[in-house]
């Protein structure tokens, strides 16, 4: 990630901690307590853990920015990862917290002797709907920008706020149906709420695990590539094509087959011109290995690759 990509990620984290300490934390906090509403104490928690989480994206987009050193010569894209994982950590504690907090209150309650659980207040209906609104704007914004700059950190944060936005979906339901002589309809909301919130969690942590363990690129990215290294005429075959992630970042590792008499420099101006053309078409590809392997024919006269060679 480059510096101007940084910026812009700081930017949108900074936004982001503004909308959450100054409008979503206070009214869904004013709105539960006022008018007494279960789901939306849940959900000014889960306002707070966001606030939590877009600090730890921003530690992790900082780190990852760094230039390699001689304690990481390969850079260090993989902190973007580091703090993707503690965000989906911190995104799974609130959502058991939050569906803990429902059954609670549920079963602090004995409905057998009638005890009133209390109807939730207007306010609490308005508060829900507004952070709604508030919350889905916040995911589509930074969504946005973590998907221009490439941040897994940004992009699982984004997504901390479709979590908060279904919270507060669920929260308006439970609220509006607990307003229609429902009670118990506002601490199940928060219920409701635990699995999806962990469902975002897990799908934050199965893609950075991914990224931290030299995953593939996806196969429709790897064949772009190999139609881009077909494309030169002096390029008799591809033997092998790997790639892994590594953060934010793709490194490449291809072995190409050109006719053997060619000469080693012009081998490798064939290798030298893959190389770029790969680093110039995908922008994510940090740096790619081209190995040169010399084109045979068999018997039969037919072109073969060494790599079909049996050994020695």
């Amino acid at each position: 990630m480059n510096r101007t990509n940084e910026q812009k990620a700081m930017r949108v984290s900074a936004v982001g901690i503004a909308f959450d300490i100054l409008i979503l934390t206070p009214l869904k906090l004013i709105a539960g307590i006022v008018g007494g509403s279960t789901a939306m104490l849940a959900d000014a928690a889960h306002s707070l853990s966001d606030m939590l989480t877009t600090v730890i994206a921003m530690i992790g987009v900082k780190l990852a920015n760094r230039k390699a050193d001689k304690s990481h010569p390969y850079g260090h894209e993989r902190f973007e990862c580091v703090a993707a994982i503690l965000v989906s950590i911190a995104l799974a504690v609130t959502g058991i917290g939050i569906g803990w907090t429902g059954i609670r209150h549920i079963v602090s309650v004995d409905l057998s002797d009638g005890i009133d659980m209390g109807t939730p207040g207007l306010i609490a209906l308005i508060a829900a709907a507004a952070t709604i609104i508030v919350t889905e704007g916040m995911f589509w914004y930074k969504r946005r920008v973590a998907k221009s700059i490439n941040s897994g950190a940004l992009m699982a944060d984004a997504w901390h706020h479709r979590a908060d936005a279904l919270s507060s979906v669920a929260s308006f339901i439970g609220v509006f149906i607990a307003r229609q002589g429902f009670p118990i309809f506002d601490p199940l909301a928060a219920i409701v709420i635990c699995p999806l919130i962990l469902k975002a969690a897990l799908d934050i942590f199965r893609d950075a695990l991914g990224k931290m363990t030299d995953k593939a690129c996806d196969e429709a990215t790897e064949q772009q590539m190999r139609d881009v290294i077909d494309a030169f005429d002096k390029v008799r075959g591809i033997d092998e094509l790997k790639t892994r992630l590594f953060g934010d970042k793709i490194y490449v590792d291809v072995e190409i087959s050109i006719d053997g008499e060619h000469t080693l420099h012009e081998s490798h101006a064939v290798a030298q011109d893959v190389h770029d053309a790969i680093e110039a078409t995908f922008s994510a590809v940090k740096h790619c290995m081209v190995h040169v392997n010399p084109h045979a024919t068999n018997i039969a006269g037919t072109p073969i690759s060494t790599a079909q060679l049996p050994p020695d």
